[in-house]
């Protein structure tokens, strides 16, 4: 709102002039910026993982109607959130006379400019999204691992008749893993993110072949939950298409951060596809195999066909060459606080040493922890509903408090509403991580 010289101090007057003129994207220095096209694919991967071929099961959950129309709804809800904490981050930029803000940033301005009780909690907010980014990311890497292990078991066993024990396998992934890890820019990981894609798209295909290839009915098939079930649609669908660690990071490196979330930008083209892809796998995996849907779609191929073999491959490849692209979110947390305590000369060494030591921990992590899919799940269920729609939605309220709302105060009706979500997808996520972890050792 533009503001008279005459109603205002003028030191005042000048500040809000200042604010309103503002461009922080032309006063960001970025070494190596992304294309366009570069930060569609990254933002693709940060979404795409092993949680499409869990849409099946998904769909099992939620019936053919009823899992179609929710996971459209909360696709929609998670691109919204992303709007909302890129949208917001933006305008905290102009607000405050900042170039760039991560996500512990944007939610430290964003504190620290609202309301006057909760201006101190700015900086514990701020240290506590940094480690969620972090712990999660390494927890995912972690998972990525043990599936990769798992699927490269698989294969082999069925192929070559060998019976491997799966840490036989995490112990050979450690040295393409610790190489892999050593691509430190975003722009130099483009051509790994783009792989990742083709393979995981490749393997969704191949599956989508055998899903296509016997007729399909939909006689016998559900159309809505049970109660017991719905919960379960709900966080699956989210915790598969939820990437918004990777958001922030994409936007604050590219060359035109405006093509972001413009018409048809990277956030709209790149989710749009996504929500397509997710939806068409869920629905015809579960129209096709039913009650006997199983938790990744491909266990329901054929073991004894190579290519529904190559569909594990294709997609433990995808996810092999796509860790770098994870491990970028909590280097760029380390690194610079580590930076400044290294002398120039051995920061080479230091960011080789400390992508090592993660990685080597990373793997021994995945080789000793029991059934570490189970933690890896419960704790991922807390960060994805944190992470991806509590503390965004929470941020665009601080942002806008107390006046910018709109008619009837609308938005914040419509923020509430998505804080119960949240809250909702905490509850269950957590509910049913401690069932899983309950059932291991009994």
């Amino acid at each position: 709102m533009a503001h008279s010289k005459p109603d205002l101090p003028l030191h005042l007057y000048q500040f809000i002039k200042d604010a309103e003129e503002y461009d922080p994207f032309a006063h960001r220095q970025i070494k190596k910026p992304n294309t366009t096209i570069g930060s569609f694919i990254h933002l693709v991967k940060g979404s795409l993982g092993t949680g499409i071929m869990a849409m099946p099961l998904a769909f099992k959950n939620g019936g053919l109607l009823f899992g179609t129309i929710g996971s459209i709804v909360i696709c929609i809800i998670y691109a919204h959130c992303v709007h909302l904490l890129v949208g917001t981050s933006q305008k905290l930029c102009r607000k405050t006379q900042t170039p760039v803000l991560d996500y512990a940033g944007t939610a430290h301005k964003a504190f620290e400019t609202g309301p006057l009780r909760i201006k101190p909690m700015a900086k514990y907010v701020s240290i506590f999204i940094d480690w969620m980014l972090v712990i999660d990311s390494i927890l995912s890497i972690c998972l990525y691992i043990v599936f990769i292990a798992e699927s490269m078991q698989g294969v082999i066993y069925n192929q070559q008749g060998l019976d491997w024990d799966t840490r036989m396998y995490i112990l050979i992934l450690m040295i393409p893993i610790v190489i892999i890890m050593q691509v430190r820019e975003l722009k130099q990981l483009v051509p790994f993110t783009a792989v990742a894609n083709m393979l995981i798209i490749a393997s969704v295909g191949v599956s989508l072949y055998f899903i296509f290839r016997e007729p399909i009915s939909l006689a016998d098939r559900n159309l809505w939950p049970q109660w017991t079930t719905f919960p379960s649609f709900v966080s699956t669908v989210l915790f598969a298409i939820a990437g918004i660690k990777t958001v922030l990071p994409i936007e604050n490196k590219m060359k035109h951060p405006g093509d972001f979330l413009r018409p048809l930008g990277v956030m709209q083209s790149g989710l749009g596809i996504l929500t397509v892809l997710y939806g068409v796998t869920g629905f015809f995996g579960y129209a096709q195999y039913g009650e006997i849907t199983k938790g990744s779609v491909t266990l329901n191929l054929p073991s004894d066909s190579g290519w529904a073999e190559t569909t594990r491959l294709l997609s433990a490849i995808g996810i092999l060459v796509s860790l770098g692209f994870t491990l970028y979110i909590p280097m760029e947390i380390i690194w610079p606080r580590l930076e400044a305590k290294i002398p120039l000369r051995w920061h080479n060494v230091g960011q080789i040493s400390i992508r090592t030591g993660l990685a080597i921990a990373m793997v021994g992590f995945a080789l000793v922890a029991p059934k570490v899919e189970s933690f890896i799940g419960l704790l991922g269920s807390f960060g994805t509903a944190v992470l991806s729609v509590l503390l965004p939605v929470t941020v665009d309220t601080l942002y806008r408090w107390p006046t910018d709302f709109g008619w009837c105060r609308w938005r914040l009706v419509k923020n509430s509403v998505l804080i119960l979500f949240g809250l909702f997808v905490l509850t269950v996520g957590t509910y049913f991580g401690i069932l899983d972890i309950v059932a291991i050792y009994q």
